[in-house]
């Protein structure tokens, strides 16, 4: 399973967290490179998956990696439950350097640290074992999207309806759904701050916020705003719930995933929610 999900995200078809383990999101990528490249549609992991995934790339899964200053540097933080609390902060960062790495390389912390038993993640020049999952590049500019609600998808479109990408996504709820139509994105913002406005809202504090940048602050490392007032597609602190549980209507990504769309979507690209 490890294989298939480091091979799958260096494919762009994103599993979402890398932890090893059977699930819907690693499930959902498979269903997905299997009908990119004409395979059997079963979404398990088989010898036929493998052979195509390795033939197109025969890397180590696996890498040894030095833990460097700037990893270690932070500033780390404890982020407090609650928009109120969380907006207290100068910077909503990552809580320690382990979940910084962890992300970094798309891994699920609690598989990056039984990788790595007893590894001190706060010093610098400890090597450490990671999952090699590839650059977080796409090759071509996106200029259409789909997010498939009921797939839990978004379907990334180079000109010409070529598929590039897909990535897990959260999508809203029958009590705060994403929207229904096609829009446009409007503007792309890395490390975005994140505005609280409780008019119109049934969730959520009875105030006014802002609340400061960082990796863990609602909307995580990005922002794609949308034509439609509110919604954006945007990243999350909280990776291994990608999938698996709803939105207030916006699209959520792993952070990684974010920035990877972000670097290649253009303004003007219309998203489809299907």
């Amino acid at each position: 399973m490890l294989a298939a999900q480091i091979l799958l995200d260096r494919a762009h078809h994103s599993p979402g967290v890398i932890d090893g383990a059977a699930g819907g999101n690693t499930r959902r990528s498979v269903l997905a490179y299997q009908k990119a490249n004409g395979l059997d549609p079963t979404g398990e992991v088989g010898s036929a998956l493998l052979q195509r995934l390795s033939a197109n790339d025969a890397g180590a899964l696996l890498k040894t990696y030095t833990v460097t200053e700037a990893d270690v540097a932070g500033p780390f933080h404890s982020v407090p439950e609650g928009l109120t609390a969380m907006a207290e902060l100068d910077a909503v960062t990552y809580e320690s350097a382990a979940e910084a790495l962890a992300e970094k390389f798309h891994m699920a912390r609690s598989f990056f640290e039984a990788l790595n038993p007893g590894a001190d993640f706060a010093k610098a020049g400890t090597r450490i074992v990671i999952a090699d999952a590839g650059a977080d590049k796409l090759g071509d500019a996106v200029v259409d999207i789909e997010v498939d609600k009921d797939a839990n998808e978004l379907r990334a479109y180079a000109a010409g309806k070529r598929l590039v990408a897909t990535y897990p996504t959260t999508v809203g709820s029958s009590f705060h759904p994403s929207p229904d139509t096609t829009v446009e994105v409007t503007a792309i913002a890395s490390n975005p701050t994140y505005h609280f406005d409780p008019e119109g809202r049934d969730w959520g504090p009875d105030e006014t916020l802002t609340i400061a940048a960082g990796p863990n602050n609602p909307v995580g490392s990005t922002w794609i705003d949308l034509s439609r007032e509110g919604y954006g597609i945007h990243g999350t602190p909280e990776p291994r719930l990608i999938g698996k549980t709803s939105s207030h209507g916006c699209v959520r990504l792993t952070n990684w995933d974010a920035a990877e769309l972000a670097r290649a979507v253009e303004r003007g690209a219309k998203v489809h929610f299907i």
